[in-house]
């Protein structure tokens, strides 16, 4: 990630992007950013409610954490693909058609509810089905960036993108435990709208998402391999991959844990909505230094400083011995969170050509969150298995190594930026 103005503009590659003028007067990037605020939100109260659902109809902290391993599965199987084919394919229209069927797929959870007709099968299809269009879309979202703001605004642009999942993390969850109070399946409702709002949003947007292209497509597999290739020969890159996956893998089932965690004090759906809330105020505090410490402290500092942080804080919420503490701990985990990534997606953005970003972007994205449906499997079993306490600590072990790994890499070592 670029640490400065001048470290954006060392790209050449991508294409030429809007003249700068301040992103709140950028009316593309405006509806884009509001849009997926609403979607945002509306998804963080569902993937809430998934887990609260599975395990009031199961009592299984093993089937609700196979309902997030479908959920994430589709990335991992598809995002290889995907990303050739939103290289291909109108990145806005991809992006229309996803939310339009994430919404039919949520919707569909409600209505099976009000018929009488709602089944685990349909859950984990819905998962299926949401996960596989989530990964066209944030491919496709990921790619249109650099078109859609100046170069050398996208480390502002990436930090206030993090806004949306920081507000999203304070009122998403909050709003869900109220909602689900309220019943089951409205915040399936509730997300429902979220994406047709996102839809309509889209719709107003004027500007093209990608590059004009010249090039007849060549076989998928060769365009897949291109965008592996290319990677692979960034050492920099390369090495962002594998550590954001060693730092997301022991994390991705953290709601899981937090829930049951604060089901053994016997907090209510409000209250444990609450508990996730807490890191959305971590996450905003994050937000805001994200950018001030990158141009600080340069990217290798903040790499190296974010790994460590992000392994300490995460031994917390073993020994939380109340809700309020395990919120502050929750909240303090996710400080560091928005850091790290501005760091790293400005700085994978900022280098990778356009005509490759969907395919680069989602080999990046491959290697760094694949490993969403084992992290999630894993700590289901872990919980049913040894209990929460225990699996914060054997979570614990791989995140403590890679910061010690990120210390002495010789990549990080020698960056200049």
């Amino acid at each position: 990630m670029p640490t400065t103005h001048n470290t954006i503009n060392e790209t050449g590659d991508n294409a030429a992007s809007p003249r700068a003028r301040p992103l709140w007067r950028n009316r593309d990037y405006m509806l884009l950013w509001s849009g997926q605020l609403v979607s945002s939100f509306g998804s963080e109260a569902s993937f809430l409610a998934f887990p609260l659902l599975m395990l009031a109809l199961t009592n299984s902290p093993a089937q609700a954490g196979l309902l997030g391993v479908l959920r994430s599965l589709p990335f991992a199987l598809l995002c290889l693909p995907a990303g050739a084919l939103v290289d291909r394919w109108d990145r806005k229209r991809v992006m229309i058609l996803c939310d339009s069927g994430r919404a039919i797929a949520l919707g569909s959870i409600p209505l099976a509810y009000a018929l009488g007709q709602l089944s685990l099968v349909q859950l984990y299809l819905v998962a299926l089905i949401e996960g596989t269009l989530f990964t066209f879309f944030t491919l496709a979202e990921t790619a249109c960036l650099p078109n859609v703001v100046a170069k050398e605004q996208l480390s502002t642009a990436i930090a206030q993108s993090q806004i949306i999942d920081a507000s999203s993390l304070l009122v998403g969850p909050a709003l869900s435990g109220i909602l689900y109070g309220i019943g089951r399946v409205v915040p399936f409702l509730a997300d429902t709208v979220s994406y047709l709002a996102s839809v309509c949003s889209l719709f107003f947007i004027k500007g093209a998402f990608q590059a004009e292209r010249n090039v007849e497509p060549r076989k998928l597999r060769t365009e897949i391999v291109e965008g592996i290739v290319w990677l692979w020969q960034q050492p920099l890159l390369r090495f962002l991959a594998l550590l954001t996956c060693g730092l997301l893998t022991p994390c991705f089932g953290y709601t899981l844990i937090l829930i049951v965690l604060a089901q053994g004090q016997r907090a209510s759906s409000f209250t444990i909505g609450l508990v996730l809330a807490a890191g959305g105020i971590g996450n905003i505090m994050g937000t805001v230094i994200a950018d001030p410490l990158l141009r600080r402290f340069g990217f290798k500092r903040v790499i190296t400083w974010t790994s460590w942080i992000w392994a300490l804080t995460w031994l917390p919420l073993a020994f939380a011995p109340n809700l309020l503490l395990l919120a502050l701990a929750n909240a303090a985990g996710f400080i560091v969170v928005p850091v790290y990534m501005v760091a790293q997606f400005s700085y994978r953005l900022s280098r990778i050509p356009d005509h490759l970003l969907g395919r680069v972007n989602s080999v990046f994205r491959l290697i760094a969150y694949g490993s969403r449906p084992i992290g999630i499997g894993l700590t289901g079993l872990l919980l049913q298995g040894v209990g929460p306490v225990a699996t914060v600590l054997v979570l614990f072990i791989p995140q403590i190594l890679l910061a010690l790994a990120v210390t002495v890499h010789p990549q990080m070592r020698t960056s200049s930026r």
